[in-house]
């Protein structure tokens, strides 16, 4: 089963991930919440829309904006709506 992990913490966990661009999308129920906080952080892709970013923080560490999702996907992203991605750091492991 994928999981998310970063300075030791399980961040997500879920057999039911999207894989898109290379990138493990978790859904929004398997995410370990107590570890994420809303960042003011937004970027545009062309195809999937606006994103959203969550900073992370683990035994006092912060990754500021390690996590991404899409609130409101545009038509060909709407499988993904709400599924959390990782990168800075963030490992995904099988």
């Amino acid at each position: 089963m994928p999981k998310a992990v970063w300075n030791g913490a399980v961040l997500a966990e879920s057999d039911n991930c999207q894989i898109v661009e290379g990138n493990y999308y978790f859904p929004p129920d398997s995410i370990n919440r107590q570890y994420f906080t809303e960042s003011d952080t937004h970027t545009t892709c062309s195809w999937k829309g606006v994103a959203s970013y969550y900073n992370i923080e683990v035994n006092g560490q912060l990754n500021k904006d390690a996590a991404w999702y899409y609130p409101e996907p545009k038509e060909k992203a709407k499988h993904i709506a709400g599924y959390v991605a990782f990168w800075k750091g963030v490992k995904i492991e099988q």
